[in-house]
């Protein structure tokens, strides 16, 4: 018996071994324009055989595991002509066969400034600041990508506007001032940009879409990314970048309350053997805003350079400045004894003698990529983030049931600075017929952040209060708010600064199986945070695990499932002072990723479990003074997303998300399976452009939106105050009329069509009552191009 299992090994070996040898060629090269701008996404594959890659953000494409032979090569991507080679190879060969691909002459009259490519919604890679070296369909993860095609087309200026139209399940929640507080899958999802974190309490400033490139989705914890922070996901901002393609472009927009705003976007070469690149980017902006004495006022400079020293190593530095100014915070706020819709839709509790808020912030970045061969690269990048917030916020002391109100005005100054460093690695190895995508780095970060809001001041005298059916400004009384001493010296009195450091170690190893078919991710991140607040100091270190399996049932067609996971520290101690163990994220999700007609357009479908686990709640013994770790939320749902050219001209995106966020564990089992604020349990959205092909109006192209969210959970939601309303169903309708050629663009978008009252909020102190927050009627914006 143990001879025969030797020699069953040992045949198998030998068999292995064999078939190794037989296929060790490969087929590699880069896929480019006639004007030599890199190609990203291009589809090559070997005719007859259903083997195929696309080309990555580079234009770089590889096929291995061949054997000898004779094979025809066929490149195509949309808005360029199909082509063709006839490769030979022997065994062991390793061919360069490069592609230039020839743009179709029906597609000129749709080149954009954006790379001079065709607008497309949907892509085939994530950007290389996702680390990721791999396409979106082989990935064992949800991840979406808006393009700047989308921001462009439904002309979407701020990151607030552009995330929740377009995304599956993806929430906008309400705020306080300029930041995007975004919600996917029931739970706050981090900021990124550029692949680092910036997120703090109340930051970073919400980018303005004049710097970004494209905007992506990470659904559920991503371990090559992240592990200290929230197991719903992350947003990555992905800013502009030099290219080596000259483009120059302005636009100037006018529209509803006053809208004016101009953009330049220019770069190219700046010496004439193309090694230093750059790129400007600059945004003027000044609009009021539906609600009285609401307005925002930005500018935005973003200059960037790359140098390249040869085709294998780069240096790009970036740098980036935003000024934003708005009312002050809480303004958009407004409240009613009886319930939502309960003032017009353009009412303000504000007052116009209130000094406005202001952000000021600067942010960095130093990338350093540098190919070691053709099968690895080394990337280093040092961030930078700088911001100042002098504010203050408006809230009343109560709601009367006559609509008499009491404002408070309360200071609401901060500071924030973030130092991030990080160096990875990306590789391909081949053992025998197992292909290896190999990631490994190190991240770091320090992240010291300010506040002070504990100055107040009654604004409303006794004997004059403020009525929200019969607002009077007149007697109200602007105080001077107490600036003269430092804001670090007030927040430490207040006890208001937080600080947190965090080293993280990572490694992945994503093993592909019969001509990588069948590919088997397996990852472990090790992080140690140390962080402190005006809740305690806490310091963990923790090892989360990442496993997943993607399995292409054809060269279009991909299922996949995930495991990963994610934490949470937590400060304070129990009644025994015991400290309590960090929050654990888990999440467990499965789909099925499909493209279709050449990759024109694609599909994607998940279903996802969420469990929080060691939240705390109430301690049974001493309820008000102390907690226990016995709490537990789980989220679960199915997310569906399509994106991308259905027909010649015809361009699509429609997705929608089943979430359903309860707590599951708690010491009062009243609130267990009570629903948890910050989610919709149906939301769907959509966007559909069709462009005239061939006629004598080519370039025409009309366009129309939805957003539908059903069953929204308010923040009242666990507190279940007998006979809160709930929120009703929100429905917005969109639409869009353009035309654009090689030099000029004209774009009209006009949003809630049917003039809807949009609204979010909830009951406020224990339901005696009302807050929300409106968005505007009808309304238009019209921007004019031209690239030169």
């Amino acid at each position: 018996m143990k001879i025969r299992s030797v020699l069953v090994v040992c045949f198998t070996a030998i068999s292995l071994w064999a078939f190794a040898q037989q296929n060790n060629a490969s087929i590699h090269g880069y896929v480019t324009d006639a004007e030599g701008n890199l190609i990203e996404g291009a589809n090559i594959v070997i005719e007859g055989s259903g083997r195929g890659v696309s080309s990555k953000s580079d234009g770089y494409y590889e096929i291995r595991g061949l054997s000898g032979g004779t094979y025809q090569v066929k490149t195509s991507v949309v808005g360029h002509k199909t082509t063709s080679q006839e490769v030979r190879l022997g065994e062991g060969d390793s061919r360069l066969v490069n592609f230039v691909l020839e743009a179709e002459v029906s597609q000129l009259s749709e080149v954009v400034l954006s790379g001079h490519k065709k607008e497309k919604y949907n892509v085939e890679n994530v950007s290389s600041t996702l680390r990721l070296n791999q396409e979106l369909i082989k990935i064992p993860q949800n991840i979406q990508v808006i393009t700047d095609d989308v921001l462009r087309d439904q002309q979407i200026f701020g990151m607030r506007e552009g995330v929740g139209r377009n995304v599956s399940g993806v929430m906008v929640m309400e705020h306080w001032g300029n930041y995007a507080r975004i919600n996917m899958r029931g739970f706050r999802i981090p900021a990124f940009r550029n692949g680092m974190n910036f997120t703090s309490q109340w930051g970073p400033v919400a980018e303005d879409m004049a710097m970004v490139e494209r905007i992506e989705i990470i659904k559920g914890p991503a371990g090559f990314m992240l592990s200290a922070g929230e197991p719903a996901g992350l947003y990555n901002i992905v800013t502009k970048t030099p290219r080596a393609t000259p483009g120059r472009e302005v636009t100037l927009s006018t529209g509803s309350y006053g809208l004016q705003r101009a953009t330049l976007d220019v770069g190219g070469k700046v010496d004439k053997a193309g090694k230093l690149l750059y790129r400007f980017n600059a945004m003027g902006h000044t609009q009021k805003t539906h609600q009285e004495y609401g307005f925002h006022d930005k500018y935005l400079l973003a200059p960037s350079f790359k140098y390249l020293f040869n085709e294998n190593t780069t240096l790009t530095a970036q740098y980036t400045y935003q000024y934003s100014k708005v009312p002050e915070l809480g303004s958009p706020y407004v409240f009613s004894p009886k319930g939502y819709r309960d003032v017009p839709r353009d009412f303000s509790i504000s007052h116009p003698g209130i000094d406005p808020s202001v952000n000021k912030e600067h942010s960095a970045f130093v990338t350093f990529e540098h190919k070691l061969d053709r099968n690895w690269r080394v990337t280093a990048q040092l961030g930078y983030l700088s911001g100042a917030q002098e504010s203050s916020d408006i809230w009343p002391d109560a709601v009367n049931e006559n609509g008499d109100i009491y404002r408070r005005l309360y200071i609401f100054d901060g500071e924030e600075e973030h130092k991030l460093g990080q160096v990875f690695v990306n590789g391909e190895v081949q053992t025998g017929p197992v292909s290896h995508k190999i990631l490994a780095g190190l991240d770091v970060g320090s992240k010291d952040i300010l506040y002070d809001w504990a100055e107040s001041h009654r604004i409303d005298p006794e004997d004059h209060p403020f009525n929200i059916y019969a607002p009077d400004n007149s007697h109200a009384v602007i105080p001077e708010l107490d600036r003269s001493t430092s804001l670090r010296k007030r927040a430490s009195d207040a006890g208001t600064i937080v600080g947190q450091q965090y080293t993280a170690y990572y490694a992945q190893d994503e093993l592909g199986f019969f001509d990588d078919r069948l590919r088997v991710t397996l990852a472990g991140r090790y992080t140690n945070l140390d962080e402190s607040s005006w809740s305690g100091k806490t310091s963990d270190g923790k090892f989360t695990p990442r496993a997943g399996i993607s399995f292409s049932i054809d060269d279009n067609t991909s299922v996949y499932g995930l495991y990963d996971q994610a934490f949470l520290p937590q400060a304070g101690t129990d009644r025994q002072g015991n400290t309590f163990d960090p929050i654990e994220g888990n999440n467990i999700e499965g789909g099925i990723k499909k493209k279709w007609f050449d990759g024109r357009w694609n599909t994607s479908f998940s279903y996802f479990r969420i469990t929080k686990e060691n939240m705390l709640t109430a301690d049974p013994e001493d309820p008000v003074n102390n907690s226990i770790q016995l709490g537990e939320v789980k989220s679960m749902g199915g997310e569906f997303d399509l994106r991308g050219e259905i027909t010649s001209g015809l361009d699509l995106i429609l997705n929608y998300a089943y979430t359903d966020v309860r707590i599951s564990k708690d010491t009062d089992p009243e609130v267990v399976g009570k629903r948890v604020s910050g989610h919709a349990r149906h939301m769907s959205n959509g966007w559909l452009k069709y462009t005239l092909q061939d006629t004598g109006l080519r370039g025409l192209n009309v366009s129309m939106g939805y957003l539908y969210m059903a069953k929204r959970a308010t923040w009242d939601s666990v507190w279940g105050i007998e006979g809160a309303q709930t929120l009703p169903d929100y429905f917005r309708l969109d639409g869009a009329l353009g035309w654009s050629n090689e030099k000029f663009s004209v774009a009209l978008n006009i949003n809630n069509l049917l003039n809807e009252y949009l609204f979010s909020g909830s009951s406020y102190s224990d339901g005696q009552f009302y807050s929300q927050q409106s968005e505007p009627g009808r309304n238009f914006r019209l921007t004019l191009g031209y690239r030169f």
